[in-house]
């Protein structure tokens, strides 16, 4: 048996999850698929940005990702030593938009919300325990082999959307290279419902903190607290992940010796890596099938989404208003790769490099930069604009 779509996506992170659910809203048949039992609960992405945050009121979703997640406007830049403390207001920019304010809420929840949304819907459905395995395209359309729990299914759709994260299967198959450098050290994530905040004045939902020797990043999310440290290529993962390593973290943070108990510990390579074409014939890459970045600013989620919009209304076009698809589809991979190399890369690489780098003060150069920017209200705006990726969705609207 074949089952017919007009379009297929395949990998239920948010990014595979709001192109799935905003076709179907389009009217589009849409079937999105994913190899788990149910959207991976992936604990690094936890932020959303303002753009991201009109595209999901768009679609009728902002109000129950608000009622999940705490909002954000302000973020700061500590130093864990000398207690020096920059703040950022992203409510400079609520002359631009409804939400100012960065919103700490779990990625996963944002992917089940579009899954269960495209359960019964008339243009769409979700599949789970599905596995892409192959694909062959022509110049009438896709058709992918997929492994179900008990046997190996056909589907038939006019395009396919690469979803699947980091590891796709789907961009090895289509042979694209996957261009860039992996850093030689890990991330750390480790999330506590203990109350850091306790430790700290005014500690604020999101927090950068550094020194010359080490920093570490502070995110809010409802219920927990999740913590980023750098894991160096000096120790084998077993010890990153032990518990005398994690009493080494929080005590260096808190300046206790109490023992905090988490509720995850993930270890895992940062890449810089961006797909040498988003498009290959009618193969669609979006999201960490299509770029990867180091989690600092939190773009590789909202990038990834903003991918999705931009590809979805162009298959709108296409499959909807008869447009001439090959034209639509090369200024998508020119749109997204420019933005992705000229911004998300760029950015993430120097936030890096930032926080890791040192004066003869002892302070870090994130905190030069940010004592900077304090005094500064229009570099100031204009980094906001930046880290608030207004500025990459305007040089994205310039690309012909």
């Amino acid at each position: 048996m074949t089952i017919r779509t007009r379009v297929l996506v395949v990998g239920a992170g948010p990014v595979g999850a709001v192109a799935a659910y905003r076709l179907a809203e389009m009217g589009i048949d849409t079937i999105l698929l994913e190899a788990g039992a149910d959207c991976p609960e992936d604990m690094r992405a936890s932020t959303f940005h303002p753009p991201s945050l009109e595209m999901m009121e768009t679609l009728g979703l902002v109000d129950e990702l608000l009622a999940d997640g705490l909002k954000a406007p302000v973020y700061q830049y500590r130093n864990r030593r000398s207690g020096h403390i920059v703040e950022l207001d992203l409510g400079e920019l609520a002359d631009m938009t409804r939400h100012p304010y960065r919103l700490q809420c779990e990625q996963y929840k944002l992917a089940r919300l579009c899954a269960n949304r495209l359960r019964g819907h008339a243009h769409g459905a979700v599949g789970f325990n599905r596995r892409a395995l192959s694909f062959a395209q022509d110049d009438e359309g896709v058709t992918v082999q997929v492994e179900g729990a008990t046997a190996i299914e056909t589907y038939q759709c006019d395009y396919l959307i690469a979803a699947d994260g980091a590891s796709s299967t789907i961009r090895k198959w289509t042979g694209v290279e996957f261009e860039g450098f992996t850093w030689p050290d890990r991330f750390l994530t480790l999330s506590t419902d203990y109350p850091i905040e306790r430790h700290f004045d005014r500690l604020a939902n999101v927090n950068y903190v550094a020194d010359a020797d080490e920093w570490c990043v502070l995110l809010r999310v409802p219920t927990l607290w999740r913590v980023l440290v750098p894991a160096p290529e000096s120790d084998t993962d077993t010890a990153f992940l032990s518990d005398a390593y994690k009493d080494q973290v929080f005590g260096g943070l808190l300046g206790i010796d109490t023992p905090i108990e988490t509720y995850h510990r993930t270890l895992y390579r940062v890449h810089q890596r961006v797909a040498k074409s988003f498009v290959a014939g009618r193969v669609l890459l979006v999201g960490d099938a299509a770029h990867l970045n180091n989690p600092l600013g939190g773009f590789g989620m909202n990038s990834g989404i903003h991918d999705a919009w931009n590809l979805t209304a162009k298959l709108q076009a296409i499959l909807q208003d008869g447009a001439a698809a090959e034209p639509l589809l090369s200024r998508y991979d020119r749109q997204r790769r420019t933005i992705c190399t000229e911004f998300v890369q760029a950015q993430t690489i120097q936030n890096k490099q930032a926080m890791e780098g040192a004066g003869d003060d002892g302070r870090s150069t994130q905190e030069h930069r940010m004592d900077e920017l304090a005094g500064d209200p229009q570099k100031r705006r204009a980094y906001l604009m930046r880290q608030a990726m207004f500025t990459s969705l305007e040089r994205e609207a310039e690309i012909a």
